[in-house]
């Protein structure tokens, strides 16, 4: 940002109405192929056979959120360290974890069909007798990314937000105005759904990005922004996506 008003009325690389189009065709097909999974599921067992279920293993799950890819998947794999074998055959740990995986997945093809998004703490609370707790719920999470090959910003599942932004900068998200512009040393949330934001407009002559919320804190406290002309941001420490993305967009 070199000191001039930036405007900018579309997201990066492509216009609203054609991101938004983008993304609505990224979740009718991963809806499709998690209804065709579902429904081999139900036919399997209709038909008196145990459906067996196939997840390889990797040392890095994915967890990208960001991809220019048409497809899905936001993501990359390394070579598979090994295979799991979810069945209804086995009366163990395997025929929970299924059985997780087929609530959270429903979850997800709701979240989808609505347009809508949740975080794995919320999906926890749904069925907490049965997740028991939220690590339970994370690796179903982990379980269906890797079966589909896509991230969980694809599945519309989505970190709870800590981040927090102050300065020369205003935006809309969705419907709702963020203006840190008309109060330059306030503190705004960042948005959850990054893609969401549209119309920005900042004159903003740099971005300054803090790790601790007590310099954020003191940095408002003394008034920077107004002084300086800038936009502050922290994560609260390490930053969660969101506020990575957050950073990447207005910059």
């Amino acid at each position: 940002m070199a000191g001039r008003d930036k405007r900018r009325r579309a997201a990066p690389l492509e216009g609203d109405e054609q991101q938004l189009r983008r993304r609505l065709e990224e979740a009718a097909l991963l809806l499709r192929r998690i209804k065709g999974l579902v429904r081999w599921i139900v036919e399997e067992v209709a038909a008196g056979r145990s459906p067996s279920i196939v997840l390889h293993r990797y040392r890095n799950y994915c967890s990208s959120a960001d991809s220019a890819s048409p497809s899905p998947c936001a993501c990359s794999y390394d070579i598979p360290v090994g295979t799991d074998v979810l069945s209804l055959l086995h009366k163990d740990y395997h025929t929970s974890r299924l059985n997780v995986l087929l609530r959270v997945l429903f979850v997800v093809q709701q979240l989808l069909q609505q347009n809508k998004h949740c975080s794995k703490r919320d999906i926890y609370y749904m069925y907490p007798s049965i997740f028991v707790e939220v690590a339970v719920v994370d690796r179903a999470i982990n379980d269906i990314c890797i079966l589909f090959k896509c991230s969980r910003h694809n599945l519309n599942v989505v970190p709870v937000v800590k981040g927090l932004v102050m300065g020369w900068i205003r935006f809309m998200e969705g419907e709702k105005k963020v203006y840190c512009i008309t109060s330059v040393n306030a503190a705004f949330s960042i948005p959850v759904d990054i893609e969401a934001i549209k119309d920005v407009v900042s004159v903003a002559h740099y971005i300054l990005v803090v790790e601790k919320e007590t310099v954020f804190q003191r940095l408002a406290n003394d008034k920077f922004c107004e002084r300086n002309r800038c936009i502050v941001i922290t994560g609260r420490g390490y930053p969660d996506i969101p506020t990575r993305r957050h950073v990447l967009f207005i910059h």
